[in-house]
């Protein structure tokens, strides 16, 4: 007994590898160099409709240097700690702030906005290119580069901030304007055009141009125009750690980023020089409420203090009492030293803060101390106490008014030697040249675009359907392959043409496709020496596969060869066979016959060569299946088999009507035609499956159409199984 191992089924690839997917690119090459030059037109315009974008640059240098450099050092504590920048990052943020871009946009009025009216999609192409004005009456409103507008004022109601108007040269020094309430008003140059009712006033300065031109202007929010200064304006520390910042603003004239630039350096000095000065006036203004008031309290306890002596005629204080006297005075100082001090540190720090922490911890030291020496005086006579009171009271103003009035005299100094702590090394400055965009840019941007684009269509096509790429797709799959054959123009389309459809096989023999039908005939002559009849069946999964070319062309081939040979159109429903032999469509054929009409005899034809028989489809009958599955049609092939060598049936499309089941059941051997890169592999499985279900089998395929440039390559259209396969001859055979 001999074992032997179980045949396992053709394996079919999980799916594409590399190579598949590069040579589904290449195959659609033509189609992504087309889209790619399209995507490098579409950037050329975008480049040239784009606005030129411009930069500015300035250096600033904060320096860490006291306002009182030039004071005495016992007037620097005065300013020293309220002096300097508050850091790199703080100050950065400064310059950013919205409140330095208000003062900009304010200064410099750039709110208000005029501008030509650019073309339509087009925008300023024919600026950049430069163009000539063509003076054409459709192109006359919009910009060619020989227009210029300058306003020299502009008022708008607030519910008209933000919206455009239009204004039309109309000749030398005249203009109309449209407003957003429909108002149209006719205005003259350097005259100013005011409507009352609204708050509507304009002054345009300078107007040049063609009379037509049309320009766009208006005036803005001035949130908005913040928020794009913002945008356009950077700074950074450069070197770090350096405190050197490199300011930048990008702008669409290198003028006006030089001015705007030079306005936010302005504004951000001008920031810093009042916050230096800050700490200083409002220590001024609290020195000034309280001089009158300390000279008062003097003069009040020196009146209190004599009074009281003169009560006492003569008094003189002893040594405690006096050395009592000079400690109180001496801690009172030191208190109303921290009164002033307190009230500064408050304008820059919280009472969270560990200076002002350790000033309430002295205050609080101090005032201890006072009440101990107070205690001390319990025990001394009553009238040296209450002298003692007086004068301490006494003392306490005088040295409360000396340290307001010396205090008055140092921020007198310290204010008007206060400087900031920036400093302009490089003054705004624009080189002219353009920042963006960048024509290698924007090439890029949509060669890269569109690349991964056309590649993403072509292998989306490839996916949706991978037609079928060689022979060894179908052997995998377990049909054999009886021939390929080259792709012939011959072979498509033919069901379109009108008139004599011509026969390779006889107009040029030695073509190289009818070199491989040769082959076809002799795969053929090996394939049917077990077939129980020497009929062939060729049909397709799908139309358009060129069936009925290799049928017509291998039976004239194979009576070439000696051979008798019947070719029969089995497809009654859109055959065309008659046309290959010069023959009318109402020619009779297989239909007259099955519906016994016409004999075998009137409805065989001979052929152009010795040896061939054709029988025609005949006129289309309403009901071919029915035709087909009489038993007449299964004695003809019985009774031709015994005439012919060779029988070939011409059937339609199997996925498209069951037809070619029908026939398939009296046939000696089925092949199912198919077209290279364009049947799917898993229409032939489907044809093949519906083949099995009916007990026919599949003998084997024909793969027509192969490129042999193309032999590796993926590509095709996706098509369904749902074929329509519908008469289309005039006149009908009643059944």
């Amino acid at each position: 007994m001999t074992l032997t191992a179980p045949i396992s089924p053709p394996q079919v690839e999980d799916g594409p590898n590399l190579l598949d997917l590069l040579a589904a690119i290449w195959s659609g090459k033509f189609f992504i160099a087309a889209v790619m030059s399209a995507a490098l037109v579409l950037g050329a315009i975008s480049f040239l409709k784009t606005q030129q974008i411009y930069s500015a640059h300035a250096l600033l240098q904060l320096e860490q240097r006291s306002a009182a450099l030039a004071l005495p050092s016992g007037m620097q504590d005065s300013v020293g700690r309220s002096s300097g920048n508050l850091g790199t990052a703080a100050e950065m943020a400064i310059l950013r702030s919205r409140k330095t871009m208000t003062q900009v946009a304010q200064e410099l009025d750039l709110q208000t906005y005029a501008y030509p009216r650019p073309l339509p999609y087009l925008g300023l192409v024919p600026v950049s290119l430069g163009l000539t004005d063509p003076s054409w009456a459709f192109l006359r409103p919009y910009q060619w580069g020989n227009e210029e507008i300058r306003l020299g004022e502009l008022e708008v109601p607030t519910n008209w901030l933000g919206a455009s108007l239009t204004l039309t040269i109309l000749g030398p020094s005249v203009y109309r304007i449209t407003l957003p309430d429909d108002t149209i008003a006719t205005g003259t140059l350097q005259e100013r055009l005011v409507f009352s009712d609204t708050g509507f006033s304009l002054v345009v300065d300078k107007l040049d141009g063609p009379v037509g031109r049309e320009f766009i202007f208006g005036r803005l929010e001035i949130e908005k125009v913040v928020d794009k200064l913002k945008a356009n304006f950077s700074v950074k520390e450069r070197p770090s750690g350096s405190s050197i910042l490199q300011t930048t603003f990008n702008g669409p004239d290198p003028r006006l980023a030089e001015t705007v630039l030079d306005a936010i350096a302005r504004s951000y000095i001008i920031q810093n020089l009042s916050h230096s000065a800050a700490e200083v006036e409002n220590n001024q203004t609290f020195i000034a409420e309280q001089l009158p008031l300390a000279k008062q309290s003097v003069t009040e306890a020196q009146n209190v203090l004599n009074r009281y002596l003169q009560q006492q005629k003569s008094f003189d204080l002893d040594f405690k009492t006096r050395t009592l006297l000079k400690r109180t005075m001496s801690i009172e100082a030191q208190l109303n030293a921290l009164i002033t001090q307190e009230f500064e540190l408050k304008q820059r720090y919280t009472v969270n803060h560990p200076e002002y922490i350790s000033l309430l911890q002295n205050r609080s030291l101090l005032q201890a101390q006072l009440e101990e020496v107070r205690n001390a005086t319990f025990d001394i006579p009553e009238t040296q106490k209450e002298i003692f009171n007086l004068t301490s009271d006494l003392e306490v103003s005088k040295q409360v008014y000396t340290q307001l009035l010396s205090r008055g005299q140092e921020l007198q100094v310290v204010s008007a030697s206060t400087v900031g702590s920036v400093r302009i090394i490089d003054a705004a400055y624009s080189d002219g040249s353009r920042i963006a965009p960048s024509i290698n840019q924007t090439l890029m941007c949509y060669l890269t675009v569109s690349v991964v684009l056309s590649i993403g269509i072509v292998l989306f096509r490839w996916i949706m359907r991978r037609g079928i790429r060689g022979a060894q797709e179908i052997e995998k799959i377990g049909l054999s392959v009886f021939a390929t054959v080259n792709y012939s123009p011959d072979a498509t389309d033919l069901r379109e043409l009108k008139g004599v459809l011509p026969i390779l096989a006889l107009s040029n023999s030695s073509d190289l496709v009818v070199e491989e039908l040769r082959s076809l005939r002799t795969s053929l002559h090996f394939g049917m020496l077990d077939a129980k009849t020497n009929t062939v069946m060729l049909t397709s999964a799908a139309p358009n596969v060129g069936k009925s070319f290799i049928a017509v062309n291998l039976a004239v081939i194979a009576a070439q060869s000696g051979r008798k040979v019947c070719i029969i159109d089995a497809d009654l429903r859109k055959g065309y066979l008659h046309q290959f032999f010069a023959r009318e469509k109402d020619t009779p054929g297989l239909s007259e016959l099955l519906s016994k009409e016409k004999s075998l005899e009137d409805v065989l034809i001979q052929g152009p060569v010795e040896g061939l028989s054709v029988i025609t489809s005949g006129l289309y009958p309403p009901n071919p299946s029915e035709l087909l599955m009489r038993s007449d049609f299964k004695i003809l092939l019985e009774v031709l088999n015994k005439t012919f060598d060779l029988i070939i049936v011409d059937s339609p499309p199997v996925l498209a009507v069951t037809d070619p089941v029908v026939i398939g059941r009296h046939t000696g051997i089925t092949l199912l035609v198919t077209w290279h890169l364009k049947t799917v592999l898993e229409e032939v499985e489907a044809a093949r499956n519906i083949f099995e279900i009916a007990g026919v089998k599949v003998t084997g395929a024909i793969l027509n159409g192969y490129k042999t440039s193309e032999g590796s390559k993926n590509y095709g259209q996706y098509q369904s199984y749902n074929y329509r396969y519908s008469h289309n001859n005039k006149k009908t055979l009643k059944a």
